[in-house]
């Protein structure tokens, strides 16, 4: 593949990263300083990289932190992905932007897929519910809110109560997409009442987050927003229990933080408590 001088990630960001992370693990990514920024890529030129995520990272989970890593510095747009018609026409998939669903949703099928066309099959299948005994995109059908996702989607199955001590858990009922004031958070005629179970920021340890997988998702429970029918404000990658990658609304693109420095603000925490979930393959 070509490499067009002003595309390349920088070297000095990938190298401040693994250095950073002070793992051996992250030495099978350097290749991925060599390649073009993601959002510049052609379809056709998406295809050929796919597949040499497949073959440079035979392991799923592996091929998703390169993924992860390849796509730092991607810029910021909130709410970017939609169904290409009716109430929502931003794409069904896109590489261009993420806000911090997006992330995680298209680095999962990038993650998964040959091609470009496959991974956007693959966005259907995970970003939408069955209907009708089948999925089809549409606003109504897709998968709005994260905290139901990771209750009910298999493909990003909650595991904060298999590493977390009950003791140290704190759960709370949110009817989801229900406001106080009885009124739909979105216009879906759905709502659904979950047992909320998550770790309070208080209560996250080193101890606790050695335990997770090796890459993870992670999601931010924010009180306030119970009253709106919303239990979680932001997501992303959680990497060997301390590198979170994320896309931040602030900082207007991509990132790589210490999980610890990001969720505490000025020695105040960010968020009232975190879920953990489990990325599946399909």
């Amino acid at each position: 593949m070509k490499i067009i001088l002003g595309r390349v990630l920088p070297v000095y960001l990938l190298i401040s990263f693994l250095l950073s992370s002070n793992s051996k693990d992250y030495e099978n990514f350097l290749w991925v300083e060599s390649l073009p920024n993601p959002w510049t890529f052609s379809t056709d030129e998406l295809d050929k990289v796919l597949v040499n995520f497949q073959t440079k990272h035979p392991d799923f989970y592996n091929r998703l932190i390169a993924i992860n890593l390849w796509r730092l510095n991607t810029p910021y747009r909130l709410f970017c992905l939609g169904e290409e018609s009716g109430i929502d026409k931003d794409p069904i998939i896109r590489i261009d932007s993420s806000d911090c669903t997006v992330h995680v949703l298209t680095s999962l099928v990038l993650a998964e897929s040959n091609s470009w066309s496959e991974a956007r099959k693959k966005m259907v299948e995970l970003h939408y519910k069955v209907y009708n005994g089948h999925k089809k995109p549409t606003y109504e059908t897709r998968w709005h809110f994260t905290s139901d996702r990771i209750i009910r989607h298999r493909m990003t199955p909650n595991i904060t109560p298999n590493v977390v001590d009950e003791k140290l858990m704190k759960h709370v009922n949110v009817n989801i997409n229900m406001k106080s004031d009885s009124t739909e958070f979105l216009n879906l005629n759905w709502n659904t009442n979950h047992k909320i179970g998550y770790l309070p920021t208080k209560n996250i340890s080193e101890i606790i987050l050695k335990n997770l997988p090796k890459i993870c998702g992670v999601a931010f429970v924010k009180e306030s927003y119970f009253k709106m029918g919303v239990v979680i404000a932001h997501e992303g990658f959680l990497i060997n229990g301390k590198d979170f990658i994320h896309a931040s609304s602030k900082r207007k693109k991509t990132v790589r933080d210490n999980f610890f420095t990001y969720i505490f603000e000025d020695g105040k925490p960010r968020f009232d408590g975190i879920m953990l979930f489990k990325i599946n393959q399909f």
